[in-house]
């Protein structure tokens, strides 16, 4: 298996390689960083403009290809990516709001993961039964509900809990606040800030996935062999867990995968409805300020974490399912 992961995983490199540099060569093509200083007052004077644009390696008098060769080589020899055309530190940037995203995204999906599969799974063996049709019911009116929608909602019910106890329990602006003098204030603080987008997170991933695991397990339950194992006196639960449940998580890892992965810059409403300084934030930032180096991050970030979800998928597949480990 060892070498199934690492020949898929230098496949993935390599496309991840020619991504980045297409996005890179797109984004120095159409955007003008320039026009980030028009219209300022004072103006500007543009021998001034040019020097920053030469010093981030933006300069339109410059060609593409000597200002790609330069970016390239920053990134291989110092891991330097640049910087914005305010003379803002890409690094510094991508530094800070990557753990911001992973407190974020992590714990939210993750929970969102376990409880679809366990629900979907749960849901599948009583088809069509009032449990069954409740969960589908609340599972579709929540994969209806925009993310932005949804998370605006949770704050006005938090609003007016806060109001109905006395005490603000429930915290939604950004990532962390005005913190007391008790131990572990810090820790309690951010809890109190992450708690209400990760329960949009968990929501969002559990309503989608348990549709998924759903119809999996169907078909699972459905097999020859379940009903082969079920006809030669194996307990229902066995014959679930045992082999319909686990035939039905290989395609559920390598969406779950995947799902984690683009989520990292995928929670964009979410960040901007409870102002997370995250990925998905600054990702959407970077286009507005004309950012190409920003852009290029975001991107190579977003490729990182796709190629993490596909070597992970594939670890997976090849754990769950003995025909992958064998070829």
């Amino acid at each position: 298996m060892t070498k199934y992961v690492i020949k898929r995983s230098l496949n993935y490199l390599v496309l991840l390689f020619v991504a980045c540099s297409f996005a890179y060569l797109l984004a120095a093509s159409f955007l003008n960083p320039y026009s980030v200083y028009f219209g300022r007052q004072p103006p500007v004077d543009p021998d001034v403009i040019e020097s920053i644009m030469r010093e981030c390696n933006l300069s339109n008098q410059v060609s593409l290809w000597e200002r790609y060769t330069t970016w390239l080589t920053k990134i291989v020899t110092d891991w330097d990516w640049g910087c914005s055309p305010l003379q803002v530190s890409v690094n510094e940037q991508i530094g800070m709001r990557v753990w911001v995203s992973l407190r974020l995204v992590l714990i939210g999906t993750l929970g969102g993961v376990i409880i679809g599969v366990l629900v979907g799974a749960w849901t599948a063996t009583r088809q069509y039964r009032i449990p069954d049709r409740v969960y589908t019911f609340l599972s579709l009116l929540i994969i209806c509900t925009p993310s932005f929608v949804l998370g605006i909602m949770l704050q006005i019910l938090a609003t007016k809990a806060n109001n109905a106890l006395g005490v603000r329990v429930f915290e939604f602006v950004g990532e962390k606040g005005p913190m007391g003098d008790y131990p572990l204030a810090e820790l309690v603080d951010r809890l109190q800030h992450l708690l209400l987008p990760t329960i949009v997170l968990i929501l969002l991933t559990a309503a989608s996935l348990s549709r998924v695991q759903r119809n999996l397990m169907l078909d699972s339950l459905g097999a020859d062999y379940v009903r082969t194992a079920r006809a030669k006196g194996l307990p229902k639960s066995k014959a679930v867990m045992k082999h319909a449940l686990r035939t039905a998580l290989i395609p559920t890892g390598t969406y779950v995968a995947f799902t984690v992965a683009t989520m990292f810059v995928g929670a964009t409403y979410t960040e901007r409805v409870f102002s997370f300084p995250g990925m998905g934030q600054y990702g959407v930032d970077t286009i507005l300020a004309m950012d190409v180096n920003g852009i290029v991050a975001t991107t190579a970030f977003a490729g990182v974490c796709v190629v993490c979800g596909a070597i992970l998928a594939d670890i997976v597949v090849a754990i769950l399912d003995p025909r992958v480990r064998l070829s």
